[in-house]
């Protein structure tokens, strides 16, 4: 079979052909459909993300496609079975294997190409929001990097959940796609007085901040009291530094999201989220936004699409077209 193999540091993964696997105990074998890309494949490459395995490695930390063969001692999934897996590795493959408790059995009629890129970035913003914020209707949300792949899943659930929600993203394209997914008010990120347009929307309950950099700083001063502010990445490169005082006067909280740590320590928190999101999907609340899909072997050109930060939504590989 043929994967995306990193097999050093700094270097750009080749394909290689690899032998066939077979699942180990709990293991199901999945003939992989489609690999959604994230943010985290770039720190991969460079060896920085928190998670990244020794290499060589496959690359594709989520996928989704069909059960064609299960490991001793699996009751939970069938021979045939669409899932979407977080495999933390290995989606960027013709086959993989993969923990039987990292995959979900999809809802009737879920694309796979959808399914691919769903469960990082609905995951993270739903956990997110829900569990670590607090978020309560009638509050403020405010999301910075609106636009794109998991900044885009914050809005939608932020709406659903009834919150006002502001869109801070960068160029005219991109604020429409926020406001159609649900946006109530949209800010250029260039703009030079991103702080003074969100106090004039009236301040920020919760900040969702998948960018760090200037857009955090702008965001942080314009909390109201008791505001609640997600640390979910930073796309900018700029890690921002806290003025703890800051914190004190209005009595603010600010939090981390690492949403695949939660299979760790709380992987019951996590399945409960996801039933949840699956649940919003399966009812037409959430509609996935897939900003381009690229063949297997383009690989190399949907990575400089991602590092570029221009895209919007998520980024999917397709590596089957039927199964």
């Amino acid at each position: 079979m043929q994967a995306w193999e990193l097999s050093a540091f700094n270097t750009a993964p080749e394909i290689r052909e690899l032998p066939m696997p077979r699942p180990n105990q709990g293991e199901i074998r999945v003939r992989i459909a489609a690999c959604g890309l994230n943010f985290a494949d770039l720190l991969m490459i460079e060896g920085k993300y928190q998670d990244t395995p020794t290499p060589p490695f496959v690359m594709g930390l989520e996928l989704a496609g069909v059960v064609d063969a299960l490991g001793d001692g699996v009751t939970t999934h069938a021979v045939g079975d669409p899932v979407a897996v977080y495999a933390g590795q290995g989606g960027l493959a013709e086959y993989g294997c993969f923990p039987a408790q990292r995959a979900l059995r999809l809802p009737d009629h879920m694309p796979l190409t959808e399914a691919a890129g769903f469960l990082i970035a609905y995951g993270t913003s739903h956990l997110a929001l829900t569990r670590r914020a607090r978020l309560a209707a009638g509050e403020t949300l405010a999301v910075l990097g609106a636009a794109g792949g998991v900044g885009l899943t914050a809005v939608e659930i932020g709406a659903s959940l009834g919150a006002k929600v502001i869109a801070v993203a960068r160029g005219q394209a991109k604020l429409e796609i926020a406001k159609r997914a649900g946006a109530d008010h949209v800010i250029d990120a260039d703009t030079p007085d991103l702080r003074d347009q969100l106090r004039a929307l009236g301040g920020v309950d919760v900040l969702y901040d998948a960018v760090g950099g200037a857009g955090f700083e702008a965001g942080f001063r314009a909390m109201r009291p008791e505001g609640r502010i997600l640390s979910i990445g930073f796309a900018s490169g700029t890690v921002p530094q806290i003025p703890a005082n800051h914190l004190l006067v209005k009595n603010l909280d600010v939090m981390g999201l690492y949403w695949g740590g939660y299979l760790r320590f709380n992987p019951e928190a996590l399945h409960h989220s996801l039933e949840q999101v699956f649940g919003l999907y399966t009812q037409g609340g959430l509609k996935p936004h897939i900003g381009a899909t690229y063949p297997f072997d383009a690989l190399p050109a949907a990575l400089d699409a991602l590092r570029s930060r221009k895209s919007t939504g998520k980024l999917v590989i397709e590596i089957a077209k039927t199964l």
